[in-house]
């Protein structure tokens, strides 16, 4: 762990940033790419933005799992498979004892999200996963995106990925997701200033006109403090690559 300026952040005996967290605001998201992460908001109806079972793939700093059990106050269910990054967030950040809407699991995120027990039982997934080098996903192939896309509700279900890493492909990358869900149910934000760009994947998803896209994130901004209205701004269609 390191801290500046009041932000704890987490390694993982690296010096690449693996989570951060404002020591006087646990439950906000502090870093920009953590909160382009929940750009799945703008998909979701407003009476619906944070109704049903949130999933998270890798924990970092815990900053996701604070916010959808404490701000969205959703079911929320963290996948970690590094016992010590649990322990690291139980004792210095913040991360709550399970209770009635939060599970940790440790284990390995791909063999949870092939388990049929969890076939459509998750509205959000987000998909964050690297290793201590942060140079490339540790989960990137055609079969495990097929998974997650198993484990989203039929009927809307919404999945975003970081992607990141000085090894790492976007357009790779992109080109698996988009061949699972399809070119017309992906989209990407751009990039942040440290490289990390978001995709958003969508099962089955309605996109509502301009004017509903734009009440929605002026919504999620007035309950939620999140900037919805620049992330409405910077996402576009995937391209396609072939």
């Amino acid at each position: 762990m390191s801290e500046h300026d009041g932000v704890r952040y987490l390694h993982l005996d690296s010096p690449w940033v693996q989570g951060a967290m404002r020591l006087a605001k646990p439950q906000a998201l502090e870093l920009e790419y953590i909160q382009r992460m929940m750009a799945w908001m703008l998909w979701r109806p407003e009476e619906e933005v944070n109704r049903g079972h949130a999933v998270q793939l890798g924990l970092g700093a815990g900053a996701i799992t604070r916010f959808c059990h404490k701000v969205l106050r959703m079911k929320t269910t963290v996948v970690e498979i590094n016992p010590t990054v649990i322990g690291a967030n139980r004792l210095w950040f913040r991360l709550p004892p399970d209770d009635a809407r939060l599970t940790v699991v440790e284990g390995d995120a791909a063999r949870w999200v092939a388990d049929p027990a969890h076939v459509g039982t998750a509205q959000v997934l987000n998909v964050d996963l690297y290793d201590h080098d942060a140079a490339a996903p540790v989960l990137d192939d055609e079969s495990f995106y097929a998974h997650c896309r198993d484990v989203l509700d039929a009927d809307g279900g919404l999945m975003t990925v970081n992607l990141f890493g000085r090894d790492s492909s976007f357009e790779r990358s992109a080109q698996r997701i988009a061949k699972v869900f399809g070119l017309d149910q992906v989209w990407s934000l751009r990039p942040t200033r440290e490289g990390n760009t978001v995709i958003v994947a969508g099962r089955d998803v309605k996109v509502p006109g301009r004017d509903a896209l734009t009440a929605r994130a002026a919504n999620i901004e007035n309950r939620f403090g999140l900037p919805a209205r620049k992330w409405l701004r910077m996402v576009r269609p995937l391209p396609d690559f072939s």
